[in-house]
Formats: C-alpha cells, sequence, structure tokens
C-alpha cells in the first residue's frame, strides 16, 4: 500500500482513539480543531508518515497530515477491517467535502486544503479504488496489472504533493508516477516475507512463470537460483523506475520540494540495495534499513544529490 498498515484496530476505533470528542456524530468542528486532529493521527503513527519529514515546510505540513489522515483511516478500513461499505461511506464523505459540506474532522480538514491548492478529487477518490481492491486481492497477472495498481494506490500521493506545491503539468505528473510506483514496488519486494504471512503475492504470476516458479515454491521459502534471478529482475525494474523519475522530477521543481522527491526515491533505492545485501533472501525476513541509512539519505537530499 502507499500508505503502509499499522497494527492497530480499524480506521474508526484509530480515529476514535486520536481525537474521540471530534467523532461524535453531528459534532460541530472548527477548522483548527480539525487540522489538530489529522496531525495527532499523523504523529501517532509518525514512523510510517515519510510524507511530512522533517525536511518538509512547516506551513505545508498541516495540509499533508489532512492527506495523510484521509489515507490512513481508509487504509485501515480495507486492511484491518476489510469492510467495503466503510469505504463507500468514506468516499461519500470525500463528495461531502468537495460539495462543500464535509462532516468528519479529516474531510473538514481536507476541504480547506483541496481548496487552497486546487487540488481536484480524482486522486483522492483513485486511492479508494486500491484499498478496495485490497479487500478482494486476488494477486496479478502481468507487470503491467501491477502497475495498474500502482496507479491507484501509490500515484495518486505523489500527483497531490505535486498540486501543493503548485505543479499540474503532465510531464511532472509522469515523473511522479515513477518514482511513486518504484518506491511502492521496492516496498513490495522488501515485505515479501510480510505479506505472505497475509496470503498475499504481489509478483505477477508470469514473472514467477518466466523463471520456472509459482506462489507455491515462494510459501516452501527456499532461497533458489531460480528465485535469486526473479528477485534481480524485479530490483532492477524498480531502480530504473526510481532512477529516471527521482533525476528527472527534481530537476523540475523548486528547493522545497526537491529535497523530500530525493528523499523518497533515495529511501526506495536504498531498500532495494537493502535487499541485495541480505542477498535476496526475503522469504523468510524483511530487509531493512540502518540508522546509518537514513542519516545518509537526509544528507543527500539536503546536498540534492540521488544516490543509487
Amino acid at each position: 500500500m502507499a500508505i503502509e498498515a499499522i497494527p492497530a484496530a480499524g480506521g474508526e476505533a484509530v480515529a476514535a482513539r486520536v481525537a474521540p470528542a471530534l467523532v461524535r456524530e453531528g459534532a460541530v468542528v472548527s477548522l483548527d480543531e480539525a487540522y489538530a486532529f489529522c496531525g495527532n493521527l499523523a504523529r501517532s503513527h509518525y514512523e510510517n508518515f515519510t510524507i511530512a519529514s522533517w525536511l518538509m515546510p512547516r506551513a505545508m505540513r498541516k495540509h499533508m497530515h489532512a492527506v495523510y489522515a484521509y489515507a490512513r483511516i481508509a487504509d485501515d478500513f480495507a486492511d484491518e477491517e476489510h469492510d467495503l461499505a466503510k469505504l463507500d461511506a468514506w468516499e461519500r464523505e470525500l463528495e461531502l467535502a468537495y460539495a462543500g459540506a464535509p462532516h468528519h474532522p479529516v474531510f473538514v480538514a481536507l476541504a480547506d486544503t483541496a481548496g487552497k491548492f486546487s487540488i481536484p478529487m480524482r486522486p483522492f477518490a483513485d486511492l479508494l479504488i486500491a484499498f478496495r481492491s485490497d479487500v478482494k486481492f486476488k494477486g496479478f497477472e502481468t507487470m503491467d496489472d501491477l502497475l495498474g495498481y500502482c496507479r491507484y494506490s501509490a500515484n495518486p500521493v505523489g500527483r497531490i504533493v505535486l498540486y501543493l506545491f503548485g505543479y499540474s503539468d503532465a510531464q511532472r505528473q509522469r515523473l511522479s508516477d515513477l518514482v511513486c510506483s518504484g518506491l511502492q514496488l521496492a516496498n513490495f519486494w522488501q515485505d515479501v516475507s510480510v505479506d505472505l504471512g497475509k496470503g498475499r503475492v504481489y509478483f505477477p504470476r508470469r514473472d514467477l512463470a518466466a523463471h520456472g516458479l509459482d506462489e507455491h515454491d515462494l510459501r516452501h521459502g527456499v532461497i533458489t537460483k531460480r528465485f535469486i534471478d526473479l528477485m534481480k529482475s524485479e530490483v532492477e525494474t524498480a531502480r530504473a523506475m526510481l532512477r529516471e523519475g527521482g533525476s528527472g522530477l527534481a530537476r523540475l521543481v523548486d528547493r522545497r520540494l526537491r529535497r523530500d522527491i530525493l528523499m523518497f526515491a533515495g529511501g526506495g533505492l536504498a531498500i532495494l540495495r537493502a535487499i541485495e545485501h541480505a542477498d535476496y533472501n526475503v522469504l523468510h525476513a524483511r530487509p531493512k534499513l540502518r540508522k546509518l541509512d537514513y542519516l545518509k539519505l537526509g544528507w543527500n537530499a539536503i546536498r540534492g544529490r540521488l544516490d543509487g
């Protein structure tokens, strides 16, 4: 997912735990309260919230909190509660927000953010398409199918960020899509063991077959030359996307956004290197970045470099 699932109760429980007074039916929420609600939710899961990193301009953070809260709660409806009805209700709240009548505190904040930065409803609605497909997960036949999923699960977040910084052209959106999809793929290949435990396989079935493998081979957990060759191929696909998108987009945005783009793309490249350093053994453990990796990412971003 673009917004990584957390080991907690569903979205309503998360929201109620963060600010119970603000989610009562019929409660009147001020704009400041709404942004505070979203900020509390984002900070309570900051370890997964790289969007509002310390490099993000302070004035932009409350708007990123609103975006995060919207996606966080919807993702919990899908991954934690597997509840399509709640996703449908969340979409109705989105439509009300764009009609000028938001109810939930998340949408009070989101309506303000979308209005200030002229963000269309489409990318927010696209995220819900991905969340619904997670509830009815069936895997992917081809890499094109998997990238089609990334179009809805990851790419909308990058496009929303571009809108926040005043960019809406097709060229930057294409490069942003490469970064977001490449990072999504890197996360999939990092989380193979985690996803297998959830009954999910993100490798395209044709890619598995091309290397003489199937899903049963993955569940046996044996690292063979065939599996390593598969991983090498998938890692290189993600790396090419991150390099092209990251280096290209960094040249076309101002310094405020450039550093975060380099952090995003560089982080994906660092994940791919961690997979390689683990000899592609992602069936038994999740390769992780070290503190030194994060420090290097920040240093490279400040210097305007994409490492990897």
